[in-house]
């Protein structure tokens, strides 16, 4: 099972350095992929311009986007930034695309919430006209620039439920499954939801990547625990402390655990997302892989 690692983009006081130094640990470590969530209100720095840094640092691993809120952006607009990142990473580029769960970051940038499943369906279909470099303007030129790839960077549907795995089944080229904790059930269980949705789609199984958050800094476990509360604050303060509490990956069997979890219910990659900004993080994590 290839071996990812998100970015700590939700860490208050990460500078320019910190986030090169980051980008060179995971290229010259055992890592197939490197990735950045989007999220609007908070620390957070944008998605785009973050991997469009991490691209030009590093020469070697994936670039990923987990998740890309695609039904808050336009759908050609984004279709341009996705190519330009697709072909200044050398082609190396993976977009998964999710519906996003918070309404206010929706708000925020003058979006709207409702009808965004139906609406994601409309746009992959129009980033892969862009990128087809069929016009969208009549006696216009096409838009560019060309993807590296014909038919553009390879798509993964970030959704959870049956009804948005089905929809995903449509368009896209792998399942990205969530469990917080790395539990196998969960995994498996969403795992079976997409083959099931893509061959009724009557397509090949998807590629399939889980995640899940880890600690392995000193004081772990409390760091993870207020990490992912105030991340799922914003859903309301019982969710925040339920979820807190059922993460418990913060030393070096858990994440171990996790892993063969992961592995044990069919993934093909896992993204590991981690919840501070040390170094010491991969490097503690690169230990684990070796020896697993």
């Amino acid at each position: 099972m290839k071996i990812g690692l998100c970015l700590p983009y939700m860490e208050r006081g990460m500078t320019r350095d910190d986030f090169h130094r980051w980008f060179r640990h995971i290229d010259a470590g055992p890592f197939h992929s490197l990735s950045c969530g989007e999220r609007i209100h908070g620390p957070t720095f944008d998605m785009r311009i973050l991997l469009a840094s991490a691209a030009a640092i590093t020469e070697r691993v994936e670039i990923n986007t987990t998740l890309y809120v695609l039904p808050m952006h336009n759908a050609v607009r984004a279709a341009k930034e996705i190519a330009s990142l697709d072909v200044l990473s050398g082609g190396r580029l993976t977009v998964t695309l999710g519906y996003g769960g918070r309404e206010q970051d929706y708000q925020a940038v003058g979006a709207t919430y409702a009808g965004r499943h139906a609406r994601m369906d409309e746009q992959v279909a129009t980033m892969r006209s862009v990128w087809a470099q069929e016009p969208q303007v009549e006696g216009c030129d096409a838009i560019g620039p060309v993807p590296t790839r014909a038919g553009g960077p390879r798509i993964y549907s970030g959704a959870m439920g049956p009804k948005g795995i089905a929809r995903g089944a449509q368009w896209a080229d792998g399942i990205y499954a969530w469990s917080g904790n790395g539990e196998r059930d969960e995994i498996a269980n969403t795992l079976a939801m997409a083959d099931a949705a893509w061959q009724q789609a009557g397509r090949s199984s998807p590629y399939k990547m889980g995640g899940f958050w880890f600690c392995l800094a000193e004081g772990g476990q409390q760091i993870l625990y207020d990490y992912v509360y105030n991340y799922l604050l914003i859903a309301g303060e019982d969710i925040a402390n339920w979820m807190a509490g059922s993460v418990h990956r913060s030393d070096r069997d858990a994440v171990r655990e996790a892993l063969d979890n992961l592995e044990a219910a069919g993934c093909e990659e896992a993204m590991l997302s981690p919840v501070t900004g040390d170094l010491r993080e991969i490097d503690r994590l690169v230990d684990i892989i070796e020896s697993r």
